[in-house]
C-alpha cells in the first residue's frame, strides 16, 4: 500500500518502502551496520538508524500469533519504570534496568543463565533529581562493547563477553540537576548521548565520546551562543525559512541570560543518516514552565537539529514549538523513511511531536513538506503555517502567569512522549501509541537554585473530554493526515510499537497488557497480561531458527509517576498523577523481561 500526499502545490509525495540505509557501510561503524541489516538480531535500540522499529522477520504471522505463549522470563531487580528494550547480539541477549542501572547479558543457549552483570556505583542523590521516575532507555552496541547510561550522569563502555569497565565518562553532574535517562547511539568512532534536567534549569547538550577512550570529542549546546551550539551562522540553515540562521539566532530570542537556564535537553531517541552523514535528535522545553518569564521564540528548545557528527555542526534546525507555554518537549524520534516527488526520491524525516502534529521533513535541509494533527482533540493551534514552520495558536489556549488556562489539549505529555512509533514499509503507514489527554494549566513565577525543580506552573491532566479514553493507538498517514484505525485504551499508550513482515504490529499498555494486532484492519489478534504495566519497547529476534518477540513489563515512568512514587493528589507528578489515579486498580510494580514463541 502506497500513501498518496497532494496538497496545493504541483506535485505529489508517495512515502516510500522503507530505506536502505545500511547499504553505505563505508561511511559508518561497518560491522554495526552490517549487523544491523540482520533482522535475526537487534543491535541497535530502535532496530536501525532509521528508528522504524521494523523487522522483516515472518515466522510469527497473522494466522498463528494466536499460538504465542511465554517461552522465558527473568527479573530485572528493580520496580520501577522500565523504558527501554532489550538488545540481541549473536547468542546473547542485554537489557539495563531502571535506577539503580542493573545491565545483564543473558545467554539465548541457555535462556535465562545470566553471563554477567553489572550494577555501577552512582550518586545517590540523583533520583531526587529526576523529574519523571528513575527510567532508563537501554544499552548500546558497537566493537565489542555494550555503552550504558547511568541516571548520575555517568556513560559506562562494558566489555560485551565478560561485562568488564572498559572506560566510563562523566557527562552530566545530578548537583545541579542534571541526570541520563536515555539510550546511546553509536555512529563511526564515537558514541552519542544527552541530558535530562529541563525541569531543574539545566542547560541541554549532546556529546560525542570516543568509541575507544570516551575522550569527550564535541559537546554542542541547544541554546545560546553559536560556538556553544556549534551553528555556523552563515552554513546552518533554518528548516522554516531555508536560509541561513545568522548570528546570534539563539541569543537574541531570549531576554538577557535567561538562556543559560535555557532547557532544550535532550533525552530522547537519535537516528543516523549515513549517506547524508547526518545525526537527528531533538531538544526540549525551555527552562521554567512559566513562559511569562521567558519572553521570546526561545531558541532552540523545542527544535529538530541535524548535525554532522564528525565535527559536531548543525547542518539545519527547525523549532516546532516556539515560545513553548504548554511543556511540549521536541524529543520524539526522528523516523527516516525515503519520499518520491514527482518520481524523485528525497530522503525524509518524520517527526510525532509533544504538541500534537505529525511533521514530515526533507532530512537533507528540514524544509517542512507536511504537518498534520495525529489527534483530533489538539486546540492549542488550529495549524501549522506551511510557509513560516509556526503553529497557528489559538490566544484562549496561551498560557500566562497568574490564570488558570482550561482544557488544553494536548495536555504536557503531548499527543505523544518518547513511546516510540513504528513505521511499516508493506503499508506504508505509521503505527503510533498516543496519549488522548488534556489539562488545565496555570503558570506561577519561579526563582532558579541550581539543584531545585524549576518549573513554575501548577497542571491538572485528565482524559479528552473527561471521558474513559486516556490513549489511542493508531495507524497513521502522515502524508495526509488520516486515521486508518484506532483501538481506545483506557490509559496513555505508552509503550513503544514494533511492527513485522508478519502482518502485526506489538504494543502494550499500562495496565499489562502485551498485544499483537493485524496491521491492516487494528484487530487485536493476540494479547497477554504481564506482571507488570508496559512502558517498554517491543523487538524480536531469531536463535536457533525459531522466531521470539520480547519486552520489558515494568510500570512507571511520567505516565504512572503517581503509582511509583505514592503519589496521589491530582497536580502532583507534575500533573501527572489525576490522567491515572485509578491505574493502581489494574496493575502493580515490578521489572521482569518478557520473551514470548510460537508453541
Amino acid at each position: 500500500m502506497r500513501n498518496r500526499f497532494v496538497r496545493s502545490r504541483p506535485w505529489s509525495i508517495v512515502l516510500g518502502l522503507g530505506l536502505g540505509l545500511t547499504a553505505v557501510g563505508a561511511l559508518a561503524n561497518d560491522s554495526l551496520m552490517q549487523m544491523a541489516k540482520d533482522p535475526n538480531q537487534w543491535v541497535m535500540p530502535s532496530g536501525s538508524y532509521t528508528a522504524q522499529r521494523y523487522s522483516a522477520l515472518d515466522q510469527i504471522t497473522t494466522d498463528n500469533v494466536k499460538n504465542l505463549h511465554v517461552a522465558w522470563t527473568m527479573s530485572s531487580g528493580s520496580l520501577r519504570g522500565h523504558e527501554g528494550q532489550p538488545l540481541v547480539v549473536g547468542n546473547m541477549l542485554y537489557f539495563e534496568s531502571s535506577y539503580p542501572n542493573h545491565v545483564y547479558a543473558v545467554s539465548l543457549d541457555d535462556p535465562g543463565k545470566i553471563v554477567w552483570s553489572f550494577t555501577p556505583d552512582q550518586n545517590k542523590f540523583a533520583p531526587s533529581v529526576a523529574c519523571c521516575d528513575v527510567v532508563n532507555r537501554g544499552p548500546a552496541y558497537g566493537d565489542g562493547m555494550i555503552f550504558a547510561n547511568a541516571l548520575d550522569g555517568n556513560l559506562y563502555a562494558l566489555d560485551a563477553k565478560t561485562g568488564k569497565v572498559v572506560w566510563k565518562a562523566k557527562n552530566a553532574d545530578p548537583m545541579i540537576g542534571q541526570t541520563q535517562t536515555m539510550a546511546p547511539i553509536v555512529i563511526k568512532d564515537k558514541v552519542i548521548t544527552g541530558v535530562s534536567g529541563a525541569e531543574y534549569g539545566v542547560h541541554g547538550y549532546i556529546t560525542a565520546n570516543d568509541i575507544k577512550t570516551g575522550k569527550q570529542l564535541w559537546r554542542a549546546y541547544s541554546t545560546g551562543p553559536d560556538d556553544q551550539l556549534m551553528f555556523n551562522p552563515r552554513k546552518t540553515i533554518d528548516g522554516a525559512t531555508q536560509k541561513p540562521v545568522g548570528k546570534d539566532s539563539s541569543l537574541k530570542s531570549w531576554q538577557g541570560d535567561q538562556w543559560k537556564l535555557g532547557g532544550g535537553t535532550t533525552w530522547g531517541w537519535y537516528t543516523y543518516d549515513p549517506k547524508l552523514n547526518l545525526l537527528y535528535y531533538g531538544t526540549g522545553n525551555p527552562g521554567t514552565w512559566n513562559p511569562t518569564q521567558r519572553p521570546g521564540d526561545n531558541k532552540y528548545s523545542m527544535s529538530v537539529i541535524a548535525r554532522n557528527p564528525d565535527t559536531g555542526e548543525a547542518k539545519w534546525v527547525f523549532q516546532m514549538t516556539p515560545h513553548d507555554g504548554w511543556d511540549y518537549d521536541g524529543v520524539n524520534e526522528s523516523i527516516l523513511t525515503d519520499t518520491k516527488i514527482d518520481g524523485r526520491t528525497v530522503p525524509t524525516l518524520t517527526h510525532f511531536d509533544r504538541n500534537g502534529f505529525a511533521y514530515v521533513w526533507d532530512r537533507s535541509n528540514g524544509k517542512l513538506l507536511a504537518a498534520h494533527k495525529f489527534d483530533p482533540v489538539v486546540n492549542w493551534a488550529t495549524g501549522i503555517d506551511m510557509k513560516t514552520g509556526r503553529p497557528m495558536v489559538d490566544p484562549a489556549k496561551m498560557t500566562k502567569e497568574g490564570v488558570n488556562v482550561k482544557d488544553i489539549c494536548p495536555s504536557s505529555q503531548g499527543s505523544k512522549d518518547q513511546q516510540p512509533a513504528s513505521y511499516d514499509p508493506n503499508t506504508g503507514l505509521f503505527y503510533v501509541p498516543t496519549n488522548h489527554v488534556c489539562m488545565d494549566y496555570q503558570a506561577f513565577n519561579v526563582k532558579y537554585k541550581a539543584g531545585f525543580p524549576y518549573v513554575g506552573a501548577l497542571v491538572n491532566m485528565y482524559p479528552a473530554n473527561h471521558g474513559d479514553v486516556g490513549g489511542r493507538f493508531i495507524a497513521f498517514d502522515a502524508a495526509t493526515g488520516d486515521t486508518k484505525w484506532a483501538i481506545n485504551d483506557r490509559f496513555q499508550d505508552w509503550s513503544g510499537v514494533l511492527t513485522t513482515k508478519g502482518g502485526l504490529a506489538f504494543y502494550g499498555t499500562l495496565t499489562g497488557w502485551f498485544r499483537a494486532v493485524d496491521l491492516n484492519t487494528g484487530k487485536v489478534l493476540w494479547q497477554f497480561k504481564c506482571p507488570s504495566g508496559i512502558i517498554g519497547n517491543p523487538i524480536t529476534y531469531t536463535h536457533d531458527g525459531k522466531q521470539y518477540v520480547a519486552i520489558l513489563s515494568g510500570v512507571g515512568g511520567w505516565a504512572a509517576i503517581g503509582l511509583s512514587n505514592n503519589l496521589t493528589k491530582a497536580t502532583e507528578g507534575l500533573g501527572a498523577v489525576g490522567a491515572t489515579a485509578t491505574l493502581g486498580d489494574y496493575t502493580n510494580l515490578g521489572g521482569t523481561l518478557m520473551v514470548f514463541a510460537l508453541n
